[in-house]
């Protein structure tokens, strides 16, 4: 597991939201999500849609996945935003425009209070039809950090700023993942949960491109944590050859960043967690 993690860590929010936050000590993934009661298939799964936005599961990847563990995520995702972010963005902001008018703070306040609004009516909606129901949020949280980047006074501390900034920025991402977790694993989860048997049985995305045994054996390279050069001498191959491997991987999978292909590889048996260095 902290392998996988050092690959991106950015999965440390989506462990700690499964409710995996104790120590990984040498536990591989199994061992661990199991310890934790939380499904090994769903978590990697997870992991690969959390790590790159342009993935999207199949069938045969969803059809294992426990609904339940993507609901606690979520779950435990809007309580962090409604309790713990925004409350704190909102202390910051007003600490960071004292020296502001007050009409200039009461755009700021108020552009922080539509953002409260949209949250909670996407996540009410979300509660209720398990469909999510998407808003402007993205939009509105653009907005605020636009104000503060580009029209807040110069008497306003820079580093008080800059610090809001990048809370802003990872507060967007995090809720762009969270907004693909709905998308790709949880609607279709809940879709296909709900289909009736005979669609279910019918072949999945048949247009799709097999890896090719000498792209596997790239891939999993890749996985091992190696550089071109380093894939390029194992193989003896050259590193153009390496790259256009690379280059055919990313486009018949739809993953571009190394722990997206890492959990590729683990998911579909390519590699085992314990082989990765």
């Amino acid at each position: 597991m902290a392998e996988l993690v050092e690959k991106d860590f950015h999965l440390l929010t989506l462990c700690a939201r499964l409710g995996i936050d104790r120590s990984f000590g040498e536990q591989t993934v199994e061992s661990l999500c199991r310890s934790c009661e939380v499904d090994p298939d769903t978590f990697l799964l997870l992991c690969q849609v959390y790590s790159d936005p342009l993935f999207r599961p199949t069938v045969s990847q969803l059809r294992p996945c426990r609904v339940e563990d993507v609901l606690e995520y979520l779950h435990r995702s809007h309580d962090y935003y409604l309790e713990e972010a925004l409350p704190r963005l909102s202390d910051g902001i007003e600490a960071l425009t004292q020296p502001c008018t007050e009409a200039q703070k009461q755009v700021i306040r108020r552009f922080l209070a539509d953002f409260r609004h949209e949250l909670e009516h996407h996540f009410a909606s979300e509660e209720q039809s398990v469909i999510p129901n998407h808003t402007q949020i993205h939009e509105t949280l653009s907005d605020v950090k636009n104000l503060i980047l580009k029209s807040l006074p110069e008497a306003c501390d820079p580093r008080l700023r800059r610090e809001i900034l990048l809370a802003i920025y990872n507060l967007q991402h995090d809720i762009d993942r969270h907004t693909c977790i709905e998308d790709e694993v949880l609607v279709p989860l809940v879709r296909l949960q709900n289909a009736p048997r005979r669609v279910l049985s019918e072949p999945e995305e048949p247009e799709r491109e097999e890896l090719t045994v000498r792209e596997k054996e790239i891939l999993v390279s890749v996985a091992q944590g190696l550089l071109n050069k380093e894939i390029a001498d194992k193989h003896n191959i050259s590193i153009n050859t390496v790259i256009t491997h690379r280059k055919n991987i990313t486009r018949k999978t739809g993953i571009k960043t190394v722990a997206g292909l890492t959990a590729y590889a683990i998911l579909n048996d390519l590699i085992d967690i314990n082989s990765i260095e």
